[in-house]
């Protein structure tokens, strides 16, 4: 990156950090608002409150990255798409900024993103609890060794995730889930000695974890392909400095199977089997495509 670049990079950064103190504020009081209201109609049009802020956030920090990016956007497959619709979304994960790219792509367009949170991200500064107040699901994974140790931990987190999902019954969501579960880079595709070109392995688990959770209202996937330009910086500040100088984003819609969602992924062998190989034949034409884009 060049110094200029980098400047650039800091520049947006400080106004996306500006837009987040001036629009917290608002966040948080209705968030308290809605606790102090526990009313079922109250609860609804207040989290529809909540989401109309959350979409201004994102809206203002797209006019900063337009700003001071300049990136040219290629984007194919949005057409159609609706925002009274359910969605399951997924991503090739490579970079920081995928989250920003699939929030400048999809503000406004589909219903507002839900990302499942690791339960510690509720402490990060400002945006923890944000993500709290947005109902975002806070999920506790135990280990294998730990549900040998403790018993009667098993399916804790699942029950806790089918509970944050009961609120998206009264207003549609896009249910976001990487399903590589973390970003690419050299070192964990030669880690994983990954079939795929361009992409580590996917875990089919989560998937299925979110149809499950989400309890069979999930009917369509919305499945994002972002290719960055080769030999780029691919950090978050190369990004908002404007070190790629265009972004391609190709959505494809696909059907989710009705007996995705009624499986046991831990348990039952041939239903894990099923949606491996489901969520495998999706993950080698994103492959495909990406080189296609090379």
């Amino acid at each position: 990156m060049t110094v200029s670049t980098k400047i650039r990079g800091v520049l947006a950064l400080v106004g996306i950090f500006i837009n987040t103190l001036l629009l917290v504020t608002p966040l948080y009081l209705f968030a308290l608002l809605r606790l102090l209201l526990p009313f079922h109609a109250a609860q609804v049009r207040l989290s529809r409150v909540l989401v109309v802020i959350a979409e201004t956030w994102m809206a203002i920090n797209n006019a900063i990255i337009d700003l001071f990016s300049q990136v040219e956007w290629r984007v194919e497959g949005m057409d159609g798409l609706a925002r009274q619709e359910w969605y399951l979304m997924t991503s090739n994960h490579q970079s920081w900024a995928d989250i920003l790219v699939l929030q400048k792509v999809t503000n406004r367009r589909v219903p507002s993103l839900k990302f499942f949170l690791k339960q510690e991200l509720i402490w990060v500064p400002l945006l923890g609890l944000a993500w709290w107040a947005l109902d975002f699901p806070f999920m506790k994974r135990y280990s294998r060794a730990q549900l040998e140790k403790r018993p009667e931990l098993k399916g804790k987190d699942m029950e806790t995730t089918r509970k944050a999902c009961e609120k998206y019954a009264h207003y549609p969501v896009s249910v976001m889930n990487f399903f590589e579960g973390t970003r690419f880079t050299e070192e964990k595709h030669r880690q994983q000695d990954s079939p795929y070109r361009h992409l580590l392995k996917p875990k089919a688990g989560g998937a299925a974890f979110t149809l499950k959770a989400m309890g069979g209202q999930l009917h369509c996937l919305l499945d994002f392909t972002i290719v960055y330009p080769p030999g780029t910086s691919r950090s978050l500040l190369g990004f908002l400095g404007g070190d790629m100088d265009r972004v391609e984003v190709i959505a494809r819609r696909r059907p989710i199977p009705d007996w995705a969602a009624q499986g046991d992924y831990e348990n039952d062998p041939e239903f894990r089997r099923r949606i491996q190989e489901w969520v495998s034949e999706i993950w080698a034409e994103k492959d495909a495509l990406i080189e296609s884009r090379l």
